[in-house]
């Protein structure tokens, strides 16, 4: 009896804490709360989307002429200030340029003598040329009349060779003449006189300051009467109706970028958005920065844009005008790939690999992975892919209103 009481005992001792500890969890998991996550979620949509490559830049003017005078001389005159609206050819100043005007005039004479002398001796040798072939016809009609008379008896062989030895001494006059014709010397003369001349009315217009392009007078740095350093402008011209942003982006931006693109231009603290066209992607390597340089041109028809300003470039490199669209702030990117949170009709979440096209600032696009109208999380993401599939599936959602992204949308200026 002893012995049955103790095996009765024992076994009671063995279960009830063996069924108060499964009721204990069964308790204990009834009781444990579903962890809830707040989140923002947004809808994948069909829309245009850009892909864009910013960078800052500088701007220079499309055209610009430093003006150098070609001669030293004092500034005589200036005919337009700084600011000045010019066009090409127009006289804009004039150096002193008394002395060249009597080189010029000294020149002028000289040309003129030389080529009165030039006239002069043309006349003389096409008169004595036909002096001497006059001589020589004559000459030669004597001459071929004795033989015809000497054949026939007339004359005597003496008459013969001495009218022989006349049209020997004609034909040689005749000949020299033609030599003196050709004029070597007197044209040397006379193209050297040219020259000359030509020299001295170039130095002379090189005094006259014209604009060789269409623009606003930039830089007037000298007063009438003082001298320009060698190698110093004395007028600076620049046309600023285009201008050109110069840009230094990295190699594989820039290998999505063509002359043509669209592009604008954009100023710092200022509310204001040029647009222009991608007109140079250089073909080879800065050598210091290893980046490309690549230019957009504008129109400044109200010369807002300043050269030499400090402004910010954005180029569409690529645009696909229906595509599946979520915004950049859903995708989770680890070393498994590209995925996002999706949340069903019940607000379950789940996780779905995606395939991603082009993106820009706000907007990325889905190759592959979605569907329009789906929902994907955008804030709260993160939290959510720290947790495997069997806690996100207990996870309660909470969805809260999205807050308006500042500049959102498939494009961004």
């Amino acid at each position: 009896m002893i012995r049955r009481i103790r095996c009765t005992f024992f076994i009671a001792a063995t279960l009830i804490p063996a069924v108060c500890a499964l009721c204990g969890c069964s308790s204990q998991k009834e009781s444990e709360p579903q962890p809830t996550v707040t989140v923002q979620v947004a809808t994948a949509e069909k829309k245009a989307i850009q892909s864009k490559v910013t960078a800052d830049a500088i701007l220079y003017p499309r055209d610009q002429a430093a003006i150098v005078p070609r001669i030293n001389a004092p500034v005589k005159k200036f005919y337009v200030d700084k600011g000045s609206h010019v066009h090409a050819g127009q006289l804009l100043a004039e150096l002193e340029n008394t002395d060249l005007q009597g080189a010029v005039t000294e020149n002028a004479g000289g040309y003129q003598q030389a080529e009165a002398a030039y006239q002069t001796a043309v006349e003389k040798a096409q008169q004595d040329a036909a002096v001497a072939k006059e001589e020589f016809d004559q000459q030669k009609k004597v001459y071929e009349s004795r033989q015809a008379l000497y054949k026939q008896g007339a004359v005597s062989a003496k008459d013969v060779a001495e009218a022989q030895i006349a049209l020997t001494q004609a034909q040689g006059q005749y000949e020299a003449a033609q030599k003196q014709y050709d004029l070597k010397a007197a044209e040397g003369q006379l193209n050297a006189a040219k020259g000359k001349n030509a020299s001295a009315a170039a130095q002379l217009s090189y005094t006259r300051i014209v604009s060789p392009i269409n623009g606003v007078v930039t830089e007037r740095p000298f007063y009438p009467g003082e001298t320009a350093p060698s190698g110093s402008p004395v007028l600076t011209v620049m046309d600023l109706s285009q201008v050109i942003a110069r840009a230094h982006v990295a190699q594989q931006e820039a290998a999505e970028l063509k002359v043509g693109d669209e592009a604008k231009i954009s100023v710092p603290d200022q509310d204001l958005n040029i647009p222009g066209k991608v007109s140079l992607v250089s073909p080879a390597l800065d050598p210091n920065s290893t980046t490309v340089e690549v230019w957009v041109q504008a129109a400044n028809p109200q010369g807002k844009l300043k050269a030499g300003s400090s402004v910010r470039v954005s180029i569409v490199s690529e645009t696909v005008p229906d595509a599946m669209v979520v915004p950049i702030t859903a995708l989770l990117t680890s070393s498994e790939g590209t995925s996002v949170i999706t949340l069903d009709s019940s607000n379950t979440p789940h996780k779905q690999s995606v395939k991603v096209g082009i993106r820009n600032d706000a907007d990325t696009q889905i190759l592959e992975g979605l569907k329009e109208g789906d929902r994907v999380v955008t804030v709260g993401a993160f939290e959510l892919d720290k947790e495997d599939e069997a806690v996100l599936a207990k996870t309660k959602i909470q969805v809260e209103p999205s807050k308006p992204a500042a500049g959102g949308g498939g494009e961004k200026e």
